[in-house]
């Protein structure tokens, strides 16, 4: 054992025979007895105070503290000083993930953990603050899949603490704690009527959204970043390269989700639809910075505008798409946003018998196991694809006692 267990009741002096004899200090009786000392990886000596009749405690301590040293899993027990607040503060500053995501989880950093830990020192985090924090967030009737990514977010946080070397354990992983769960929903996409009344309730300008978003599966920002040149009606193919996307209310270009670009087919209905749109609305160019607010000005001609500006989704969900649905007695909700549209897609593929991996690519999602997940209730199922194989083998029935394979006399 490197460090040691200090003793400051008694201290060792010499005897009258010169053997050496315990002797009270001056502290003995008051304060903490045994103090465990060792020297950390930087050079500096630690310590950590025990009372009396925990001298075993204090040795299992030190001895924890130098497994962890010997594992690479040591946390200096001063950095745990700091506030949720503080590192906080700290870890967002150093993140370099896309500038919309960033600005997303700041938001939740910063309205729903700060509030109820931001004043606790990191290293004092334990699950059962957690699971307080937790039954906060669904006392405040959050929606149980935002609680989820709220939680992802501290998470994610505090396992770059553990990185760091701020504090050992990350308590958002402890067994007692658990995610948020997620309302056992399954996807139910709009039956066709439906998409056909909410687009004919559509201005007649934005009516092409549709045809896009439930024709080509795409994103809303990705169909108002959509610009002339992404066509390729010849080949039959539309390039998802980019999308509008909003940072705190102003607008950017900037690439796809999870930055996938992609290449859907075009059908020759929304081919069409898209001529007939270009022809009464023709592109107009709109310039945007890229990925940031202040980053390099891109120029795009693109296919949907609002009095020469790219589309604000938020106002165009207010005060456009939400009226469109009550004409079409679509009822308003989460799930009747524009992505209604994307699931509308899914499900016809699907009947169609399109593979989960054709689909994912379309859809542009970052792994088949995710459209799998979300859309498997919608493929037909094996006891459909049997009849259907079946009816087709004997012509939709057999004829005869002979069956579909009786060879033929000569």
């Amino acid at each position: 054992m490197a460090g040691h267990v200090q003793d400051r009741w008694y201290k060792t002096e010499p005897g009258p025979d010169s053997k050496p004899v315990k002797v009270k200090t001056d502290r003995h009786g008051t304060g903490m007895r045994y103090r465990a000392r060792y020297v950390g990886p930087d050079g500096t000596e630690r310590s950590q105070s025990f009372p009396d009749r925990h001298k075993r405690q204090a040795e299992a301590w030190l001895t924890q503290v130098e497994a962890d040293m010997a594992r690479g899993q040591y946390a200096d027990p001063r950095a745990g000083r700091i506030t949720v607040k503080q590192y906080a503060e700290r870890w967002l500053g150093s993140l370099t993930m896309d500038p919309g995501t960033y600005v997303s989880t700041e938001q939740r950093i910063r309205l729903h953990v700060l509030p109820h830990l931001g004043s606790r020192p990191l290293g004092s985090l334990k699950p059962l603050h957690v699971r307080e924090w937790l039954r906060q967030l669904q006392d405040q009737r959050l929606a149980p899949a935002y609680q989820r990514v709220i939680f992802a977010n501290l998470c994610t946080m505090l396992n770059a603490a553990v990185d760091d070397r701020v504090i050992p354990h990350n308590p958002c992983r402890s067994s007692s704690v658990r995610a948020p769960r997620l309302d056992a929903r399954r996807v139910v996409p709009w039956r066709g009527k439906q998409v056909l009344a909410v687009r004919a309730a559509l201005p007649e300008r934005y009516r092409p959204i549709v045809d896009l978003a439930g024709g080509c599966g795409m994103r809303q920002g990705e169909v108002l970043g959509l610009a002339v040149e992404d066509l390729d009606s010849i080949e039959g193919l539309v390039h998802v390269t980019r999308q509008v996307k909003l940072i705190r209310n102003r607008p950017v270009f900037a690439p796809p989700k999870s930055g996938k670009a992609r290449t859907v087919p075009l059908p020759e209905s929304i081919a069409r639809s898209l001529e007939q749109h270009i022809t009464s609305h023709p592109p107009l160019s709109v310039t945007l910075p890229w990925r940031t607010v202040d980053g390099p000005p891109v120029t795009a001609a693109l296919l949907f505008t609002d009095r020469g500006l790219a589309v604000n989704r938020n106002a165009f969900n207010r005060s456009v798409w939400r009226p469109a649905l009550t004409a079409a007695d679509v009822p308003h909700g989460r799930e009747n946003g524009m992505h209604a549209l994307r699931h509308f897609y899914a499900s016809v593929l699907l009947d169609a018998g399109e593979s989960i991996k054709a689909l994912s690519e379309y859809l542009g999602h970052h792994d088949p196991g995710f459209t799998l997940r979300t859309y498997t209730h919608l493929m037909p199922s094996s006891e459909k694809r049997t009849r259907e194989a079946v009816d087709r083998a004997f012509g939709n029935g057999p004829v005869s006692g002979d069956g579909p394979t009786t060879a033929q006399g000569g």
